[in-house]
């Protein structure tokens, strides 16, 4: 019944910048941790960024010091900030919510969202 929707990836240049958003909708009472991941062509699915409510964020070693995980709590919306994009960052990135209590007091695990398309190119 939780839904996330990403938006906001496309096509940029090396060395440019993308923003992406994840949007939980549904009868939401609180996510405790959003996270991106991605997965290009023949690689295996790669963790991107983690934050947990009030936590520190956590990132991928490729992210660090490019990318930045951001949350706005009041609309269950997690960002991705991408900086410094490389041919390599090329993929589908995907928002993932692991545990979401409901309004009704249920736990819906592991909702992902359907991924939006981010190409670099050279």
């Amino acid at each position: 019944q939780v839904h996330l929707v990403e938006s906001g990836g496309g096509l940029v240049q090396a060395g440019g910048s993308l923003r992406l958003s994840c949007e939980a909708t549904g009868p939401i009472s609180s996510i405790n941790t959003m996270a991106w991941y991605r997965q290009a062509p023949g690689k295996q699915r790669e963790s991107v960024a983690i934050m947990a409510s009030g936590g520190t964020p956590s990132y991928g070693e490729f992210a660090k010091g490019r990318f930045t995980i951001s949350r706005d709590r009041s609309k269950n919306t997690a960002y991705l900030q991408m900086d410094s994009l490389k041919p390599e960052d090329t993929a589908v990135y995907y928002c993932n919510a692991p545990w979401v209590v409901t309004t009704s007091g249920k736990i819906e695990h592991d909702t992902w969202g359907q991924g939006t398309q981010v190409t670099v190119s050279s």
